[in-house]
């Protein structure tokens, strides 16, 4: 264990039921670790951290903080929380939970670290499913939540730890991969990066970091050319090109909403998988697990049975309810290639019309990909906005829906006041109202698919309760 932890006994976390918190607290609590943490609103997950025995304080104090000889917080926790000004003043040590999460990779000889601009919740969850269904005792620290492991991670008693390193503010640097797996690199968190050579400099020190495999996307250039780059690994190209060593071929849209493909190593045909996740970006996301399995140790028929138990991460082409013949869905897809992917995925199923509800996130990547947006989301057959969730940001570059909706024809969107100050997104989502128009449109046979990262999955839910009501 790195020197920081060593000694130490009791660690508090600030906001211990987010996604990233809880996974952490289920390994730590499993090693040994006296825990306790807070939050502020309660949650299944905050359910499950006290099932553990972990005691969890609601909101946060200065005096939560007490008897704990290291204390954890997320980017998100400000330095004027009152738990961290008090660690702050106490002196007691800190980290934050990208640091922590670093650190806890170096505890597995298979650490297999998944990383990406688009994805990588979903293929860690489909390497996770893989190996949990094979019997492999694993840990896991994955964006979503996947039923076969309860939550967004689990503690295992193996050495084999499935991770999603995420690239914001060069996260994914703290960790200690063994396997390294590249899916994508696309233009994203430029605000941070500034330039596509920077964001690619970044996966390169990524994959660098890997103790021996480096798995990557042998079809995107962008991936190619980072790893290039990378001395001293066994370097391993998944796609569908000929020269990569896994590939995949022959892929078939079944009338049952499955999608098989051929799966290819080395040259030799292994078998065919069967996917019940939509899309042909999942084959990629797919292949890639398999062939991180492949370098755990499982064989392609393992591989084959746990995708066929696979059946989508939470906010992931998420089915929320089917109305009246209507299918309201929710994807937390918030980048102009992500929208489009899930988007001609929905148009390749038997639904009437995809009616497309996106809720933008954050000013700068809606002001910098403002016309990739309009062409993703001009697939749908009805396209809804919402106003702009500025997230982390203020709106200093006066970026509003409105900009975005000119560029969709017959778009459905909702003026706001412009002249209000947007320092608080949250106030100004104007839910209600896109609701009402969705499903006064909506007919038997449509998807009603919500597209964001934001908040976005409550209107989904509120238009199914919507839709229910009008029975």
């Amino acid at each position: 264990m790195s020197s920081i932890l060593e000694g130490r006994q009791h660690i508090h976390m600030i906001g211990i039921g987010g996604s990233g918190m809880y996974p952490l607290a289920q390994v730590l609590h499993a090693k040994g670790y006296t825990l306790s943490g807070s939050d502020n609103n309660e949650t299944d997950t905050l359910a499950a951290v006290r099932a553990l025995g972990i005691p969890v304080q609601m909101g946060q104090r200065a005096e939560n903080i007490e008897g704990a000889d290291l204390v954890v917080y997320s980017a998100a926790i400000a330095k004027t929380n009152p738990e961290r000004a008090a660690a702050e003043q106490s002196g007691v040590a800190m980290m934050e939970r990208s640091e922590l999460l670093g650190l806890v990779s170096e505890w597995y000889s298979e650490a297999v670290c998944l990383a990406g601009t688009h994805g990588k919740t979903t293929t860690s969850s489909m390497l996770a499913q893989i190996l949990f269904t094979a019997g492999i005792d694993l840990s896991a620290v994955i964006g979503g939540k996947l039923p076969a492991i309860g939550g967004s991670g689990r503690a295992g008693s193996s050495d084999v730890f499935v991770c999603e390193a995420c690239e914001y503010v060069d996260t994914f640097l703290h960790l200690s991969p063994d396997i390294a797996v590249i899916l994508n690199i696309d233009a994203d968190h430029m605000e941070y990066f500034k330039t596509m050579e920077n964001l690619k400099a970044s996966f390169t020190k990524f994959a660098q970091k890997s103790s021996r495999y480096v798995l990557y996307n042998g079809d995107d250039a962008n991936s190619c050319e980072a790893m290039a780059k990378v001395t001293g690994k066994t370097m391993i190209r998944f796609g569908k090109g000929a020269d990569c060593e896994w590939r995949a071929s022959d892929i078939v849209h079944t009338p049952e909403q499955t999608t098989e493909f051929s799966v290819w190593h080395d040259g030799t045909l292994l078998g065919t998988a069967v996917l019940t996740v939509p899309g042909e970006h999942n084959v990629l996301n797919a292949l890639a697990a398999i062939a991180a399995a492949h370098l755990v140790g499982l064989n392609f028929a393992q591989c084959e049975a746990g995708l066929r138990e696979f059946h989508g991460a939470k906010r992931r082409f998420d089915i929320h309810a089917q109305v009246g013949g209507i299918t309201v869905a929710d994807d937390y897809g918030h980048h102009p290639a992500e929208i489009a992917a899930t988007l001609r995925a929905a148009k390749a199923m038997p639904y009437k019309r995809v009616i497309a509800v996106h809720q933008p996130f954050t000013y700068t990547r809606t002001a910098r990909l403002l016309d990739e947006f309009a062409e993703a989301l001009e697939i749908a057959d009805v396209v809804a906005l919402t106003d702009i969730m500025g997230g982390r940001e203020e709106n200093t570059l006066g970026i509003f829906t409105r900009m975005l909706a000119e560029k969709i024809p017959d778009c459905i969107w909702f003026p706001q006041d412009e002249t209000v100050p947007q320092t608080d997104a949250r106030k100004y989502q104007n839910f209600d109202d896109v609701c009402e128009a969705i499903c006064k449109i909506a007919q038997p046979g449509d998807l009603i698919i919500t597209l964001g990262c934001g908040d976005v999955n409550k209107l989904s839910k509120q238009i199914a309760d919507t839709l229910k009501a009008m029975q």
